[in-house]
């Protein structure tokens, strides 16, 4: 009885306040007593549109022009992906290949005893590694080329023989069609691969001696 009583109270403060306005009526739900409504079943509202609630409301309960059209939350909300400020790495700049190599020519197939004339031999040893190593090259900076001479005659002459030497293999390098800068130098007796005996023979230390007359080729460069 008293909860009657109040209700209507409630309707006549609604229906008689300065503040009253004209809504939409609004139904409720059917059995749902989580809104005040009047014997039609229609929510009672405040002055200002206001949905009166009971207390035993829960968002359950929402009902379309009171509560807004409220949406279950999501069982796994995925956050969107967030966009990478970072910058792209810089790709990497190749490590160009070296194409360096040295070729020695010795043991008398290059120069016969006290000469500085390239034999056949040597040139062909040049065409088949030399000429066919450089061939593979993108790049040639610079090609060395040293002289050597056996121990037989004085420092002096055997610096000039294995300066000779290094010039002669030079020189058939650019008559190949070589670019690149080449650089010769002899070292004469100084740099000796192998000793002899003193006791043999002179034809015999000659050959002996055959292995420190040589010219050794050097390349610097870049592959291809």
């Amino acid at each position: 009885m008293r909860k009657n009583t109040a209700f209507a109270i409630l309707l006549s403060v609604c229906a008689g306040s300065v503040f009253a306005q004209t809504f939409s009526d609004i139904q409720a739900k059917q059995e749902n007593n989580a809104y005040l409504q009047d014997s039609r079943g229609v929510i009672a509202r405040s002055p200002f549109g206001l949905c009166w609630r009971t207390g035993t409301w829960t968002p359950a309960d929402a009902v379309p022009g009171c509560d807004g059209d409220l949406v279950p939350p999501l069982a796994n909300p995925i956050a969107p992906p967030i966009a990478s400020t970072a910058p792209a790495a810089p790709t990497p700049i190749p490590t160009p290949k070296p194409c360096d190599f040295s070729v020695t020519l010795g043991s008398d197939e290059s120069f016969a005893f006290n000469k500085s004339v390239l034999s056949s031999a040597a040139k062909k040893r040049i065409d088949g590694e030399v000429m066919s190593k450089l061939a593979n090259c993108a790049k040639v900076d610079m090609i060395v080329v040293t002289g050597h001479a056996d121990r037989l005659g004085s420092q002096q002459y055997n610096q000039k023989l294995s300066e000779k030497r290094a010039d002669a293999v030079a020189a058939y390098l650019k008559s190949k069609g070589i670019r690149a800068e080449v650089n010769t130098s002899g070292v004469g007796k100084t740099q000796p691969l192998k000793a002899c005996d003193e006791k043999l023979t002179r034809k015999q230390l000659i050959d002996c001696l055959a292995p420190n007359r040589r010219v050794a080729i050097e390349a610097r460069g870049v592959a291809q």
